[in-house]
């Protein structure tokens, strides 16, 4: 089976993008996904290496290779917090289906309440989801705060410095939407991805984080999840029975999914092309099956009860919630509130 092919620097990337013109000149036209993928897939991806989207898209990218019978290249840009993939893709990419983004829905969406992006939203589309993964609050295991009401009493005593990956970001919401109904002091500081924010912990620089739970549970040696910010906990024997942020302190906050991670693309490709994108679709829904995808997961050490397929129209009922929450809560993620 073919490796797949991670580019070492962008300008490899890009320079794959460009030759997409080139390769549309081949005989094989698209009719019925004939010919299709012409070259390998190019994917965006608006976080660090290491983090969850990198672990999803490897996992996925690795199965989903067998069926489009082709290799995916990814390129890294973190830069304004996910904002530069987006923009870049937008802006660079060629509406011919060869060309995805693949991010964290809940944050990147944030993202656009924050600060409107430069293209129109309407000419984007995700198209599938891959997992639902909730937010969490955790603590290194050795940390002298081991439970929630332990945070949120020494919160009140003086503030605590709170590990996130990104300011706009549904568990950073999370924590700051707790601190303000606790009267808990928590001073949120982005570091850009989940493996930094789990470096900041374990050191004892920042004094607990919020992140979606896969990325923790897959280090549960060194970190202990004191606090569920989604409605249900999916993985109770993985988070040590980790309670529910509404039943635990009687609040009404919306379910946190902080990671949401899925595939998007230029809605002009999917115009220009329906037939190459009825073959990503149809070849993308076989991999939920194919066993090597959940060895695949299991080997990452993200709990297998997270993955789940969704289409366009839950990706974007999800988006919208998010927008909303994000609406309402803005001056949190902005720093004002």
């Amino acid at each position: 089976m073919s490796r797949i092919v991670w580019p070492t620097d962008r300008r490899a990337f890009l320079k794959g993008s460009l030759a997409a013109g080139a390769a549309a000149t081949l005989p094989f036209g698209s009719a019925l996904g004939a010919g299709f993928p012409e070259r390998n897939m190019q994917v965006y991806v608006p976080t660090r290496e290491g983090g969850g989207a990198d672990r999803n898209l490897r996992a996925f990218a690795d199965v989903w290779k067998k069926y489009l019978n082709t290799n995916f290249e990814g390129a890294y840009y973190p830069g304004g917090a996910g904002r530069v993939a987006y923009e870049k893709y937008m802006g660079l990419a060629k509406p011919d289906c060869h060309e995805l983004i693949f991010g964290n829905l809940g944050p990147e969406v944030l993202n656009w309440v924050v600060e409107p992006p430069t293209f129109n939203l309407d000419d984007f589309l995700y198209f599938a989801r891959v997992d639902e993964d909730p937010g969490i609050l955790f603590v290194k295991r050795d940390s002298p705060l081991q439970t929630i009401d332990d945070i949120v009493a020494e919160g009140k005593k003086r503030t605590l410095n709170v590990g996130v990956s990104r300011l706009a970001h549904p568990a950073t919401l999370g924590a700051l939407a707790l601190a303000k109904h606790t009267g808990a002091k928590f001073n949120p500081i982005p570091l850009s991805g989940g493996k930094n924010t789990r470096a900041g912990v374990e050191t004892g620089e920042m004094d607990f984080g919020a992140l979606p739970s896969g990325g923790v549970v897959e280090f549960s040696k060194n970190f202990k999840i004191v606090l569920m910010m989604t409605h249900k906990n999916p993985i109770p024997n993985q988070t040590d029975n980790a309670p529910i942020m509404n039943a635990h302190f009687g609040t009404n906050f919306p379910s946190l999914v902080a990671g949401m991670r899925g595939f998007g693309i230029k809605k002009e490709a999917i115009d220009k092309h329906p037939d190459r994108y009825k073959l990503l679709t149809d070849t993308l829904l076989k991999v939920f099956d194919d066993p090597d995808y959940k060895t695949a997961i299991e080997k990452t050490g993200a709990p297998w009860e997270l993955i789940g397929y969704g289409g366009p129209e839950e990706c974007a009922a999800y988006a919208k919630a998010m927008m909303d929450i994000g609406a309402e809560y803005k001056d949190l993620l902005t720093g004002k509130g």
